[in-house]
């Protein structure tokens, strides 16, 4: 009798549990789906916060696009949530695609092993149970498949798991047919590391943080994942860590990651930076250095197309680098604005919607805010129009004049690619501060390709990085021909912009001649 009311009791918990599972997947793996642990083996699914607020956006949101790092256990939670779907789901279809057909059959083989540790009481039987798809009674289906050129016209289905989706060939053609299928009810869950600009998953995901997309776009950080950063209520994670031959110092993970990758492969594949797919035209340690002094303590103005870091010091004269566009939704008209006392990028001007004659105003209007600043635009096509309207429309006459007295800068190959190497030297010498993230992605994907060419990567756009190098070519020009002294802390009033101990002199002709000291003059 005794054993008979613990069978009765046995099943209303089976039951009780059988409906908790399925209304919570985050209790459903935690509890019951056991995983492959790289260290440990098969372990119970610990789920980490980050990785409940990921299904929580799972279920939230239809098309999903996860930007995340290497090793977060992504793929193996998605592995997860697409086995509770069809486990209280009926006639649920799961389709994965991922970079090959065993990359997509592991994740399969994922599904598999968490199915097997189960209970029995969670089981729902199979019908079929092959290398590339696992068939349940209640009619529920998951299918691995080829990344072909034709695998999109067979993903009907609930799901559509797309895993390390910037690696998969001919994914724009597969999502071309694909996207009317699930568009009709279906789900996407697109999750890669980055792999470079251009591709389908570069595009797709900036295309969602901008709103522009059916994706909801999903960032996750390497620093939210406890086997990688300290995190408080983990102590039994460390201790077992530290047991390991050899221990493992959670508190050692990040430099001893870093010291054995490049900093590209760093930003690559932990900090999930879409870089260029050439060799960067600036220093990877100096963009690191940049990518961590940019500020986003900024104002606005102009309908935030003006992005504003410091107004004007009555004292100090500035520089403004322009680069014009038409203004019709393509390439952008920007503007950097250049403090010649500190060298700090203080005001930055981008937008693809604004007329050139608008533009011009704008900067007439900035230019004189700052101190009558000292204007070095592009005159090439249709800079020349800009040109004009600034100096004949909006009456500003403070703008750079060549040796053969033409306002603006005529851009050839020779002078593009000397200007190119003059803001480098800016940015690793320190004689400009940039603070604008947006500039930095542009420089992490500035490449120097495989002809030697100083160019922007595919799909990308290098309109900040011309207008940043026209204000340093005008930064150096003043610095270069004008007297110049050290600006002390306590100095409310500089006369004249700082500069370093020595300065060049250059003749009437634009050479230049021995450097010399002119505190004499000012003594």
């Amino acid at each position: 009798m005794a054993e008979k009311n613990k069978s009765i009791v046995t099943d209303k918990d089976k039951a009780a549990e059988l409906y908790k599972c399925s209304k919570d997947p985050v209790y459903f793996i935690s509890t019951y789906i056991k995983v492959v642990h790289p260290i440990f083996g098969l372990v119970p699914f610990e789920l980490y916060p980050f990785q409940e607020t990921l299904i929580n956006e799972f279920k939230a949101n239809r098309f999903n696009i996860l930007r995340k790092f290497r090793q977060a256990g992504c793929t193996t939670l998605v592995a997860a949530y697409s086995l509770w779907k069809c486990i209280f789901t009926s006639h649920y279809k799961v389709v994965i695609l991922s970079k090959d057909d065993d990359a997509s059959m592991e994740v399969l083989t994922r599904m598999k092993t968490a199915y097997d540790e189960l209970p029995d009481f969670l089981k729902r039987g199979l019908v079929k149970d092959n290398s590339h798809s696992l068939k349940f009674l209640n009619g529920s289906e998951i299918k691995s498949k080829s990344s072909s050129k034709q695998s999109g016209r067979s993903v009907a289905g609930s799901l559509l798991i797309l895993d390390e989706a910037a690696f998969i060939e001919n994914i724009d053609t597969i999502w071309a047919a694909a996207f009317p299928i699930v568009s009709t009810g279906g789900s996407v869950i697109a999750l890669s590391t980055v792999n470079g600009v251009g591709n389908w998953f570069h595009n797709q995901y900036t295309l969602a943080k901008r709103g522009e997309s059916s994706f909801h776009a999903i960032d996750i950080n390497w620093k939210d994942h406890p086997q990688y950063k300290r995190h408080e209520g983990y102590e039994h994670l460390y201790e077992k860590l530290s047991r390991q031959n050899p221990p493992i110092n959670i508190d050692d993970w990040e430099k001893t990651t870093r010291g054995g990758i490049s900093y590209k492969e760093w930003l690559q594949e932990y900090e999930a930076e879409f870089l260029g797919t050439g060799d960067t035209f600036v220093d990877g340690e100096i963009l690191k250095q940049l990518k961590e002094q940019v500020n986003n303590d900024y104002g606005t103005r102009y309908n935030n197309r003006l992005r504003l870091w410091h107004g004007p010091h009555p004292a100090h004269d500035y520089v403004i680098g322009c680069d014009t566009s038409l203004g019709r939704g393509l390439d952008s008209s920007v503007a950097q604005v250049i403090d010649l006392y500190t060298g700090e990028q203080v005001a930055e001007f981008k937008s693809n919607k604004t007329p050139i004659n608008d533009f011009a105003k704008i900067i007439g209007e900035i230019g004189r805010e700052y101190n009558n600043a000292y204007v070095v635009p592009e005159r090439n096509l249709i800079g020349h129009n800009f040109i004009y309207q600034l100096r004949e429309i909006e009456q500003y006459d403070n703008i750079f004049l060549d040796d053969k007295h033409e306002l603006g800068i005529q851009l050839a190959d020779a002078n593009r690619r000397q200007m190119l190497v003059q803001m480098d030297e800016a940015i690793r010498l320190n004689k400009i501060k940039l603070n604008s993230e947006r500039t930095v992605d542009e420089l992490l994907t500035f490449i120097i390709d495989e002809t030697g060419k100083y160019i922007a990567d595919v799909n990308c756009h290098d309109d900040l990085i011309m207008s940043l190098s026209f204000a340093v070519f005008g930064f150096n020009e003043i610095r270069a021909n004008t007297p110049m002294i050290r600006h002390r802390a306590n100095e409310d009033n500089p006369s004249l912009p700082i500069s370093q101990h020595k300065y060049y002199v250059r003749t009437a002709g634009g050479r230049y001649i021995e450097e010399e000291d002119y505190k004499w003059l000012i003594s």
